[in-house]
Order: C-alpha cells, then structure tokens, then sequence
C-alpha cells in the first residue's frame, strides 16, 4: 500500500484510455443516451480496475482517488467543498427565472423536446447567479490587441501625410498620355 506506480505501460494505457476526454461519456452523448446509476457504478468499476492494474501495490489511505472510491473523501477546508451544495438548500436558475420544485420543466421551456437549457445551481436565497460574459476573457484580450494595433497603425497614417511623393514622375497621371503622344521632355521655358 505504498502507491508504487506499476511499470507496466499496458495498464498506464487502460487507464489513460478510460480517464480520457474521448470515452464512454462523448459517445453517449452523442448517441442521446441517458445516464443512469448502473452505468455511473460500472464505469467507476471499471476505473477501480485499471487503478488496481496501475498501482498493484494500492494506493496509500490519505490519496483522495482512494478515498472517493470508498466513498469516505472529506472535502471541509478546501475548494471543492466550497462548491458542494446540499439538496435542501439547492435552487435551479434559467434564463434569471427560479425554476420551481413544484412545476414541471415544460411549463418554463416550452414542449420542444429538442430544447437545450444550461441551467445554473444556486445556493438558496443568493439569487440569480451572475450572467456568462458574451466573450471570454481570451477573445476579449485578442479583440483589445487587434483594435490597439489598428489605433497604431492609423496614427502612422495619420503622421505619414507627406505629399512630396506626388511630384515624382510615377506619380504623374498624364505620364503614359505625353508617352504615346510623344512629348515627354518638352520644356516650355526658354533656356
């Protein structure tokens, strides 16, 4: 019991392959299947399995994988407790409207059957949870750049307002017309 990791790459691979984003779960998703509790204990099982072929020795009794397993984990004084909320003191908020326990969910989204909701927990009597952000900080961060970056390129323009270039002969819009006419060099001014 000492968490010695197994140095067998094959049970590395089982359990990377059954903690990893591509899974059952996106699968299931897809296919619109629901979640039940039998599912729930057989992929913890399974996840039990590949820990026990990872670490044969077991894990030590402080690790917190082995204690979720047991179902002992205690969660006060960190982050994660912070964010367990119990079922008494729960609330469900949508669109900042309080879903009731008492009504149905038809009754706030309407009978679309095809309807997606993200709907929010809150702890009783906070009320509503604050709004998602219309862009996130990152594309927020990129859209300040690129403004800044054309503010600059703007002001270099702006700066750049010589006129000294028009007088140079590719500047001169008659130039191809004197060209075919054959009066390129006709100066006017008596020598």
């Amino acid at each position: 019991m000492n968490g010695v990791k197994s140095v067998y790459p094959v049970g590395a691979r089982y359990l990377k392959r059954m903690t990893s984003a591509e899974g059952m779960g996106k699968k299931q998703v897809e296919a619109g299947v629901c979640v039940t509790m039998e599912m729930v204990k057989d992929a913890l099982d399974q996840l039990r399995g590949a820990v026990m072929i990872v670490y044969p020795m077991g894990l030590p009794p402080y690790d917190p994988i082995r204690m979720e397993f047991e179902n002992k984990e205690d969660l006060s004084g960190t982050q994660a407790g912070l964010n367990v909320i119990e079922e008494s003191k729960a609330q469900l908020w949508w669109a900042a409207k309080e879903l009731r326990r008492t009504k149905k969910l038809s009754d706030y989204v309407g009978k679309n059957e095809k309807t997606k909701i993200i709907a929010k927990i809150q702890q009783r009597g906070q009320g509503a949870p604050a709004r998602e952000p219309i862009i996130s900080s990152a594309e927020q961060k990129q859209l300040m750049l690129y403004y800044h970056r054309r503010q600059e390129e703007l002001k270099k323009l702006e700066e750049n307002d010589d006129d000294s270039c028009l007088n140079s002969p590719w500047a001169d819009n008659t130039a191809l017309k004197r060209h075919f006419h054959g009066v390129k060099d006709i100066k006017w001014r008596p020598r």
